[in-house]
């Protein structure tokens, strides 16, 4: 029984929000909110004839304080979950703070103007000490651990599929299959297929930023840095079949890295396809990819994002995307004295995902485990003062969601390694 805020009406926030529908025993109360009311409204008439979830839906400015601050103390949620941008991540969080509520998001703080000087000097600073040069990172979140801590609040961060459900199978692993984990390799697999000779299957100025910058692992404690998309592999993915991975950065190894220190080397692939790649490479080489702002026409604008403007919307892609996904962990270690390997990994199909909620599985995949984990929250089966990732809790209650909620899992003994 709880009353939660959902802040963004994207893709996820769409699936989300299904899924809170569909959970009415702990979501009786939901507000739909975001920058384009008539967006909220869409999905509220989408949904309320097929639930008892009482839904209200409102406008706000997620960049700007004072706004969530007034929507929050309104409304009066438990819970707000973030499923806006995660330029937006802290202003959220201030927010949430401020009103004594529990604060939820998918994906981890990153700046949305990175020439901005004071957040360039303590990223320069970041990367001489860490050793790796991702614009996004888990400290300005980490950061307010003291503040939700004396609020006697929770603030769950990074509850989609990677980072969220991955780290949760490695909780998992390590309490039922492990007594050590050695490695753990993430693998994200797209086999699905859109139509179109380019596009993104979710915010394509977050999906592209991330996808062109310098790949990175962590080994022995310590990040190693490579060029990006320099290390490819070849995997054979159950139900999908064989494709190509780059390893790449992504926020779930830092959070590893930090929670489970024995684990010896953490690693992330996904796979793309050459035509992606060729467009990619392109678009990067002429500049599209660019954060700074430029002068066009007597208007500043920043061309990532004009790219994004004309670029397919990723919650447009659910009619047109046939195929599957496959996104999990393969783990190798110790139990008993002896050495073990094992392979956790969720399967989804885009038609399927369309079929139930409108939605493709790069959106179901992520707005599902946005839903549990919110759920956890609200039912109070993670509640704890503080900043936490999904790794931090018992992974129990949240496997057991998966299965109800559309993302069953499987465990394989002795699966393939990535060299």
């Amino acid at each position: 029984m709880s009353r939660v805020l959902i802040i963004g009406c994207g893709g996820v926030a769409q699936v989300a929000i299904a899924k809170c529908c569909q959970n009415s025993e702990v979501f009786t109360e939901i507000m739909i909110a975001s920058r384009t009311k008539e967006k909220c409204d869409a999905v509220k008439a989408r949904w309320e004839k097929e639930t008892s979830t009482v839904i209200t839906t409102a406008q706000v400015d997620a960049d700007k304080k004072e706004e969530l601050v007034a929507l929050i103390n309104s409304y009066k949620p438990e819970v707000v979950l973030n499923v806006a941008l995660p330029y937006q991540d802290l202003t959220i969080m201030d927010a949430c703070l401020e009103c004594g509520v529990h604060y939820v998001d998918t994906a981890n703080y990153e700046p949305e103007d990175t020439d901005d000087p004071e957040w360039r000097a303590i990223y320069e600073k970041r990367c001489q000490e860490l050793g790796f040069s991702a614009y996004f990172d888990y400290s300005w979140q980490w950061a307010y651990q003291e503040k939700f801590e004396q609020a006697g609040l929770t603030a769950l961060c990074g509850t989609g599929f990677d980072p969220g459900v991955t780290s949760v199978f490695c909780a998992y692993a390590k309490k039922h299959y492990f007594d050590r984990i050695d490695t753990i390799d993430i693998l994200d697999c797209n086999g699905g297929d859109h139509g179109y000779p380019f596009a993104t299957n979710f915010n394509p100025e977050i999906n592209l930023r991330e996808v062109s910058a310098p790949g990175s692992y962590m080994e022995n404690g310590k990040w190693v840095e490579i060029p990006a998309m320099s290390i490819k592999r070849e995997y054979d993915f159950p139900e999908v079949g064989m494709k190509d991975m780059y390893l790449l950065h992504h926020e779930e190894i830092e959070a590893l890295g930090r929670n489970m220190p024995e684990v010896k080397r953490i690693r992330f692939f996904m796979t793309f396809g050459q035509s992606y790649l060729t467009h990619m490479n392109c678009l990067e080489n002429v500049g599209m990819l660019s954060t700074t702002p430029i002068e066009f026409e007597g208007q500043q604008i920043v061309p990532i994002q004009f790219l994004k403007a004309l670029l397919p919307d990723p919650a447009s892609l659910g009619p047109r995307t046939v195929g599957k996904t496959n996104i999990g962990c393969i783990f190798t270690g110790v139990k008993d004295g002896k050495e073990k390997t094992l392979y956790i990994y969720n399967v989804c199909d885009h038609q399927e995902c369309y079929r139930e909620v409108g939605s493709q599985a790069i959106s179901y995949t992520t707005g599902v485990p946005a839903m549990i984990g919110t759920a956890l929250v609200a039912s109070g089966l993670w509640k704890k003062p503080g900043v936490f990732t999904t790794d931090e809790f018992d992974p129990d209650p949240y496997m057991e969601a998966l299965n109800k909620w559309g993302l069953p899992w499987v465990v394989e003994e002795n699966p393939v390694l990535v060299d």
